[in-house]
């Protein structure tokens, strides 16, 4: 682009991409560049371009005044949306917005900055529906925290017709503070740096704004002091005030010398004014006239010159500078106790808890109790309006003027966990805890911080710190269910460390979900007791005890659906997962969307990681594997969304295990190897048996055995010690006695049998006794008793039909169609054959299709004319003969390439040839002789 018209937007090659490309799918624009160099000037144009174009725009101007004040920017953007629209909102969502708006209180559920994020993505998707939006934000590095947060959140989840055009500040040499936004397509983010203007650029934009003409030399000379800057210019030309060309030296050589000059004329009333215009976050002639004891005509009166001027601007009631640079000017020109005077000043006019106790804190030299008190119920207000990101700067605000307290670190460190800042959490929770005597505020500091741990999948360095909390926290119920629920979890997730034995540890994380569940009733908050039960249920499931239906159904009745419960904890989702694992997947599908619903109100990305993956299990299991696909691909985008070393273990090895159920090997090796590897790296063991589970399918499936027992033993090695054998944790197990059985290792293959027998029986799993009755055909089989075999696997075929799992059911029905065609059966085997190869092929389970096929060919009846041929060699010379090597017909028929030689040498032998090549030749001449 031209320097000489930077200053104009409509035109401009990459503006007019970007506003092309916002009208099909999301898309943004940031303006850059240093201070006065014409970014809002473009920023304007871009709007009305865009305005002109039928695109609807919100925009919001922060300035650094504002950068304080919870969801300023959000607020502005919500300023032109019709209330019928945010009326429409789910409830949860429009009450976050209401309190944005300062239109409702702290009562009912709580919000926060995820909530809003939802809400406000949820409202840009309603208006794309209609017509473009462009999202307009002047001066990004303003925002406040809260504002940028939801931004944050909501652009990178954008689908529909949206653009977000953004200037930001950023001297040539310094890093964007741009980097938090992010979108689905990243390379749909364009940058557009501004330089300086021309000469003649400049001569143009001082003849518009000023109405006079200036000299060659006279712009030569502005033109060099100023560096091509517009606004150092324009301001030049106002401070030369017809000076002649000779004295131009004199002229200020840098813009804060300049902005001195500038200002240095008003006098001390209209100073005044303007130093509170510079203070506060939204100034008004109303608020000045109040803070000055006048009216607003004479505050009008006091400004005109000013506006003539082109200092302020006044928009209705609003009152604003031309220019950043100048309200910069302003407060840095008054003196310490100047400013600090005026902040009191507005303290004692302000209604705004927030900005009240910014203004104190402002004001204040030292700590002052008054001062204090405001700043904590400043933060109290702003966590009830759900923003946790102003809360704990409000709190670090009264713990930097002297109140440094324990409970303010341990408030803060809360408050930055809940905005998404773990760093700073973890940093405040270390350094109280080191101060801290054993007691109930220290309980809360390793409460907190193990609580850090088991989101960053560190569930080893997180037991040993709720252990510590349970210890301190004494004779404070609430403190100790909240500790004893998060250890039964971590223990849970984290135990089985290579080598170790079992030290009673099922025994002590049964016992401590049960004293959670006990304390929670006599604690008598009800959404406590239903994730105390919850937690209870789900211990309790997954060692083998089956399902506590009456603890269940009350933590169900109890649950607050709205509430911000993590998913280990949240009734609905543990009830949604137990109906998966006993094999009511059709149900547990339906009750898993509906958590998903509550999820994506609140805006809850990591429980949406969560969900996302525990949809993706359950649609596997039903054998919709497109669907799981997605959810599995959902679950990894996310994970990678929300950052962190080890966040992705989860989705990753649910993404393998999909890949692994699709035939996908490359795909199911390396996720699950990635998944593995942190696991083990970040001590989380238990979580480390999903990706060799995968990992042993994978190997199952390609007939190598011995390395899909090889994937699975350190979990075979504790299956004895281990109570239960629930879907979710013990699915390999059927694989692994496939293998045993494989490999001729019987006995061992029984074990897995008779445990998967007796576990099914006794909490009456169809899974269990479906996959036990398989393997135990199977083990039958290999000892010669066919018979045996086949009556087994009809047995196992009846137990399928209980629970709806395609996958397994095809599996069995292969083995089925196996055993009669050795009892001779051929035409019952075709058929068990056939219906299993369209499970496979319906499902996409590639792999397994193959292997039905070539067991489908190897039973159909054999031809008229074979000359002899065995099925297993017409059907290797068949594949031969169209081109395929032997390791091709290895892996498509499931034998050994050296089967293939076999096969094929025999069939050389009976058709009495010698090369491939006459093979074809043979085989076109059968098959002619047949036709």
């Amino acid at each position: 682009m031209s320097t000489d018209v930077l200053a104009r937007a409509v035109g401009n090659e990459t503006v007019e991409r970007f506003l092309a490309t916002m009208g099909t799918r999301p898309a943004a624009l940031v303006i850059e560049g240093e201070a006065g160099i014409g970014k809002t000037t473009m920023w304007f144009e871009i709007s009305e371009e865009a305005h002109r174009r039928g695109v609807r725009v919100v925009s919001s101007r922060p300035a650094q005044a504002e950068s304080v004040l919870a969801y300023a920017a959000v607020a502005d953007l919500l300023a032109d949306v019709d209330v019928e629209i945010v009326d429409a909102l789910p409830e949860l969502q429009r009450l976050a917005v209401n309190r944005v708006l300062l239109r409702a209180g702290s009562e009912g559920p709580a919000t926060d900055q995820r909530v809003v994020a939802a809400a406000i993505g949820t409202l840009l998707e309603t208006l794309a529906s209609e017509s473009p939006v462009l999202v307009a934000v002047d001066d990004v590095q303003w925002l406040d925290p809260s504002s940028r947060a939801v931004l944050q959140f909501a652009a990178r989840r954008l689908t529909g017709r949206v653009g977000i055009l953004v200037t930001e500040r950023c001297d040539a040499l310094q890093g964007t503070t741009t980097s938090w936004l992010k979108l689905s397509r990243p390379e749909e983010i364009a940058r557009l740096r501004l330089g300086p203007l021309s000469v003649g650029a400049l001569h143009a934009l001082l003849m518009r704004k000023l109405g006079r003409s200036f000299s060659r030399a006279v712009m030569v000379r502005i033109a060099e002091v100023a560096g091509g800057n517009p606004f150092y210019s324009l301001e030049l030309a106002r401070a030369m005030d017809g000076q002649t060309p000779a004295s131009h030296t004199g002229l200020p050589t840098t813009l804060a010398d300049l902005v001195c000059v500038r200002l240095g004329r008003l006098d001390g009333d209209v100073r005044r004014v303007l130093l509170a215009v510079a203070s506060v976050a939204a100034p008004t002639v109303d608020l000045l006239a109040r803070l000055n004891d006048t009216t607003a005509e004479h505050v009008v009166g006091l400004l005109e010159d000013v506006e003539a001027d082109g200092i302020v601007g006044i928009e209705g009631n609003r009152v604003r500078f031309s220019h950043p640079l100048l309200a910069r000017g302003i407060y840095g020109d008054a003196t310490p106790a100047s400013r600090r005077a005026m902040h009191r000043s507005l303290a004692a006019i302000e209604s705004q808890p927030e900005l009240k106790a910014r203004h104190l804190a402002l004001a204040a030299t030292s700590a002052d109790e008054d001062t204090l008190a405001a700043l904590d119920g400043a933060a109290e207000t702003a966590r009830s309006r759900g923003a946790p990101a102003a809360a704990a700067e409000l709190v670090e605000l009264a713990i930097s003027l002297g109140g440094d307290k324990p409970w303010r670190r341990l408030r803060a460190a809360g408050d930055h966990f809940q905005a998404g800042d773990t760093e700073r959490a973890r940093a405040l929770l270390e350094q109280v805890i080191a101060d801290l005597r054993p007691g109930m505020l220290r309980a809360i500091a390793f409460n907190l911080l193990g609580a850090l741990c088991i989101y960053d999948n560190q569930f080893s360095e997180a037991t040993e710190l709720l252990t510590k909390a349970v210890d301190d926290a004494g004779e404070v119920p609430a403190v100790q269910v909240q500790a004893l629920m998060s250890l039964s979890f971590a223990q849970g997730m984290g135990s089985f460390a290579e080598g170790s034995s079992e030290d009673g540890l099922f025994e002590i994380m049964l016992d401590n979900s049960k004293r959670a569940v006990t304390l929670a009733e006599g604690v008598g908050i009800p959404t406590v007791t239903s994730q105390a039960l919850a937690m209870w249920v789900h211990t309790l499931f997954i060692h083998g005890h089956g399902v506590d239906e009456v603890a269940l159904d009350r933590a169900l009745a109890l649950e607050v659906v709205d509430d911000d419960v993590a998913i280990p904890f949240k009734a609905s989702a543990v009830n949604a997962l137990i109906l998966a694992w006993t094999g009511r997947l059709d149900e547990a599908a339906a009750r898993m969307l509906a958590v998903r619903r509550s999820c994506q109100e609140r805006g809850a990305d990591r429980d949406m990681m969560a969900v996302a993956s525990y949809s993706a299990m359950i649609e596997m299991w039903r054998g919709n594997l497109s669907a799981a696909e997605a959810f599995a691909d959902e679950g990894v985008e996310r994970a990678q969304q929300l950052g962190g070393r080890y966040v992705e273990i989860i989705p990753l090895s649910v993404r393998s295990v999909v890949a692994a159920y699709q035939g996908r090997e490359e795909e199911a090796r390396a996720d699950a190897q990635v998944a593995l590897d942190a696991a083990l790296q970040c001590g989380a063991t238990r979580m480390a048996d999903w990706p060799r589970m995968t990992l042993s399918l994978v190997e199952v499936s390609l007939g190598n055995h011995a390395e899909a027992l090889a994937a699975v033993q350190p979990l075979l090695a504790r299956l004895h010690i281990v109570p239960g054998t629930e879907l979710m944790h013990s699915w390999y197990l059927p694989d692994a006695a496939e293998a045993l059985v494989a490999l001729g290792d019987l006995r061992s293959a029984d074990d897995i049998v008779d445990i998967l027998e007796r576990n099914g029986r006794r909490v009456d799993r169809p899974w269990m006794l479906a996959t036990a009755g398989r393997c135990r055909a199977m083990s039958l089989a290999a000892r010669g008793d066919v018979e045996a075999a086949e009556a087994t696997a009809r047995e196992a075929m009846a137990q399928h039909d209980r629970v709806p799992m395609p996958f397994e059911r095809a599996r069995t029905q292969l083995l089925l169609g196996q055993l009669l065609r050795r009892r001779r059966s051929k035409d019952a085997a075709v058929q068990a054959l056939r219906e299993a190869l369209e499970t496979f092929e319906s499902m996409g389970a590639a792999i397994w299709a193959r292997r039905a096929q070539a067991e489908l060919s190897r039973t159909n009846v054999r031809r008229n004319d074979d000359r002899g041929l065995t099925p297993s060699e017409w059907r290797t010379a068949e594949l031969a003969a169209a081109g395929m090597t032997n390791r091709d017909i290895a892996l498509t028929l499931f034998i050994s390439q050296k089967t293939v030689e076999h096969n094929l040498g025999r069939a050389y032998r009976k058709l009495g040839i010698r090369t491939r090549a006459e093979l074809g030749r043979k085989m076109d001449d059968i098959r002619g002789d047949e036709s």
